[in-house]
This record gives structure tokens, C-alpha cells and sequence, in this order.
């Protein structure tokens, strides 16, 4: 039995849930690990959330962003018992009904889930963000978009020089600092169909169940709406997502043209840094599946690329993803430990 098996036995055998039987549930791309747990004697469960340390996870951030979100009405799991220093957590089991799971079995359901995912931020950024937070600003922007440039072209074989690099950079974050002012608010980073469950037995917006938040930072209002109309994972209908996007800015007296623009801006920058994300991925992680998903993010960046000088820069810095070029990303499969 390996060392960290002792230390989650040992964290259980002070809950509630000694006994329980331990079932594996779908991880995500970090190196946390969720298993489901099960009492025997009552049929009730709950979710163990492994966060290792010693593979630079934290549960610290976790706790303190379900506790914000709780605190304004909304459906973070709740927190039964924790190992701060052994990363361990035993949350509340919101369940299976993955907004993406529920729409494949009932596509009629998916324009409704959406516009409670949509009531969800309009409720969220009517709270101010918690203390502590990091501002997603225009600089760690710019060095998340070229991600792009050190995974996804180096592994398709494009050279970068440097001066392309720092140019790139720049146009990003000055095309970012254009869109200040802007109220900051909770940016949950990761707002998508895979991350949030329905729970139709609650009501309004704590009908949503959230999950993978502790990322969050300070950020434009946009960005959570992009995470979940262009989702890397599955595919939005453009008049869906221009009606959900509709439904915020009435909500929010959003000037139209400004928000749409910045919608704009945020898919580039989060859908070039996704593209770097993918590749490293599979490159460096040994997860090549999420190579599959790239033709999606692609097709999203160029429709979000209304900079013409940011344009220029894409298409000659970054090939399409051909099948070719994304069998070498797989190819290069766990073989790249660091840049």
C-alpha cells in the first residue's frame, strides 16, 4: 500500500466515513483526484477530493472560494471535513447530472440550463469578489496567451524567434489594457459544461451546482461567459450563445458594442492560452486526448479575432491544426519534461 493510500485511510478513519466504499470518479486536467464515497448502512455519499501536495496541489483556495460562493446563495459543495496539510477534503456529492450529460440525454434542456448558468455570474457579480484574490490582469494575460507559442507551435514544428514572442506579448497586452476601465469580479476561470451540475430539486440560481473554482481570481465580467459559450469540450450553437450573451448585458446594463468586444478579446486570449494548455498537455503531462479538442479552440479563436494586427500575428505564427500537425502532438506524447 502506497504512502499516500495510508494517509487517506488514516484521514477516513476520523470522518464519519470510515467504512465507506471508495469509488473512483473522472479527475480533471490537474493532478487532483476525486473518488466517491459510499455508506454502506445508509446509501448516502459524498466526494473525497485528493489534492497532494507533494504534486503542487492546494485545497486552501478550494475552501475559501466554496465558502464565498455559498455565502451569496449559490451551490458550491459543502465541506464535511478536511487535511489541510495532507490536501484531503470530503465534500458534499452534488451528483452526476453534468450539464453535459443532461443536455446529450435531453438536448430541449440545454437553452434552459444555459440561462441559469447565465443568472449564475448576473447573481455573481453583483457580490463583491472575496478579499485576496489575484487580479487576472492584461500582463499574466498576455504570458498565459503565449502559452500558444511555446506548446502548441513548437510542438507542430513552427519556429518562434524571440522579438515574434515579445511582439506577440505586447500586441495582447495592449489590446487587453483597451478594455479598462472595467469592474472586476469573481472569475471562476474554468465555468463549463463539465463543471457544472443541475440540481433541479433547489431553486433559481443555486439550481446550479459549480465545481473546479479554485483558480478563481479578479477578473473582466466577460471571461466566465466565454469559459462556458466556447467550450473547448463541446460544442455551443452561435445563436444560443448570442442570446445568453444577450441575456447577460440586459441584465447588467452592459453597454452592447463594449461587452461584445471584450468577448471577443477574452475568447482570443483564453482560447490561444487553451491551445498551449492542450499541448502541454500531452506533450509534457501524457495526456494526448485533449489533442482532440483542439479543432474546437481553433475554430473559436478565429471567430474571435476581430484585431486585425492580433490576425496577422495568428496566421503567420500558428499553423492550423491539421490531422498531421495533431498526430505530433500525440507522437510527442509525455516526451517534453519542460521547455
Amino acid at each position: 500500500m502506497s504512502d499516500r493510500k495510508d494517509q487517506i485511510l488514516e484521514f477516513l478513519a476520523n470522518t464519519d466515513w470510515k467504512d465507506a466504499k471508495i469509488t473512483p470518479l473522472a479527475g480533471d486536467a490537474s493532478n487532483r483526484r476525486y473518488d466517491r464515497l459510499t455508506d454502506a448502512e445508509t446509501g448516502n455519499t459524498a466526494v473525497l477530493m485528493d489534492a497532494d501536495p507533494t504534486k503542487g496541489e492546494s485545497i486552501q483556495s478550494f475552501i475559501a472560494i466554496a465558502q464565498y460562493l455559498k455565502g451569496i446563495g449559490l451551490s458550491a459543495p459543502a465541506i464535511f471535513a478536511k487535511n489541510m496539510n495532507q490536501g484531503l477534503l470530503i465534500l458534499e456529492d452534488l451528483g452526476d447530472a453534468l450539464y453535459a450529460k443532461v443536455v446529450l440525454q435531453d438536448p430541449k434542456l440545454e437553452e434552459p440550463l444555459y440561462e441559469y448558468a447565465i443568472d449564475v455570474l448576473i447573481a455573481s457579480h453583483r457580490h463583491d469578489p472575496p478579499d485576496g484574490l489575484a487580479i487576472y490582469d492584461p500582463q499574466i494575460m498576455a504570458d498565459m496567451a503565449c502559452l500558444s507559442l511555446d506548446w502548441y507551435a513548437m510542438g507542430v514544428g513552427q519556429p518562434v524567434t524571440t522579438s515574434d514572442r515579445e511582439d506577440f506579448h505586447n500586441l495582447i497586452k495592449l489590446t487587453l489594457d483597451d478594455l479598462e476601465p472595467y469592474s472586476k469580479v469573481l472569475i471562476q476561470r474554468d465555468y463549463h459544461a463539465e463543471n457544472l451540475i443541475w440540481l433541479p430539486y433547489r431553486s433559481d440560481v443555486a439550481r446550479v451546482g459549480l465545481l473546479d473554482f479554485q483558480d478563481a481570481m479578479m477578473g473582466h465580467p466577460a471571461y466566465d461567459l466565454v469559459s462556458l459559450l466556447q467550450d473547448a469540450r463541446r460544442d455551443v450553437d452561435t445563436g444560443l450563445a448570442q442570446r445568453m450573451i444577450t441575456r447577460y448585458v440586459d441584465s447588467t446594463d452592459q453597454d452592447s458594442d463594449t461587452f461584445h468586444k471584450a468577448i471577443a478579446m477574452m475568447g482570443a486570449q483564453r482560447n490561444l492560452r487553451i491551445l498551449g494548455v492542450f499541448a502541454r498537455l500531452s506533450m509534457h503531462f501524457g495526456k494526448p486526448h485533449y489533442v482532440d479538442f483542439i479543432p474546437r479552440v481553433w475554430n473559436y479563436l478565429q471567430a474571435d479575432l476581430i484585431n486585425a494586427k492580433l490576425k496577422d500575428y495568428v496566421d503567420r505564427l500558428l499553423p492550423p491544426p491539421t490531422p498531421d500537425r495533431l498526430q505530433m502532438l500525440k507522437d510527442k506524447c509525455a516526451t517534453i519534461p519542460n521547455l
